[in-house]
């Protein structure tokens, strides 16, 4: 219990702060824990990352499934509705796990973490779509739609879901 909520508060620091600014006295603060604790669950800075991503993924993952339709269309009608308002509230900087990527390129682990959060947002995507076929072309439209968010905001969202109903072939609301 202790070590989820160290990663829920360094989650919340990296995607505050980034990856590079926070020293360990910062961590250790936002931790609220003692240094001794903190390295005990998460014995780097790379593990204390490692830590936040993991966590950042199976909240990300239950907020696409809270109170998603059948699968299909509506389905991904939801995760942008969804989309929208994570990239507003809960990730204003952008991906953090394409900020990790960036600021650790040659870490193996932080590689293996941000590969397996993507991978699953993959299937995640093929399964609630009824399309498999297509998804790493849904897989990218989310990504791009994460991406431009920066640049975009709420207009992002709507080209992602527009794009997406095209590609299913389904009615435009």
């Amino acid at each position: 219990m202790i070590q989820h909520d160290i990663a829920a508060r360094l989650e919340t620091l990296f995607s505050q702060r980034g990856f590079a600014e926070p020293s360990v006295a910062e961590l250790k603060a936002a931790s609220d824990v003692s240094l001794r604790t903190l390295y005990r669950h998460f014995p780097s800075k790379e593990s204390m990352v490692i830590g936040a991503l993991q966590h950042r993924h199976e909240r990300y993952m239950a907020f696409l499934e809270e109170g998603v339709p059948e699968d299909g269309a509506a389905a991904l009608s939801h995760l942008y509705q969804r989309l929208g308002h994570w990239m507003a509230f809960e990730a204003p900087n952008g991906c953090m796990s394409v900020n990790a990527l960036a600021a650790f390129p040659d870490n193996p682990q932080v590689r293996e973490a941000v590969d397996r959060h993507k991978h699953e947002i993959l299937e995640w995507l093929g399964q609630r779509s009824r399309r498999p076929d297509l998804a790493t072309e849904l897989f990218l439209i989310h990504e791009g739609a994460s991406s431009a968010w920066l640049v975009l905001g709420e207009k992002a969202i709507e080209a992602a879901l527009s794009t997406t109903l095209t590609l299913l072939g389904a009615p435009h609301r």
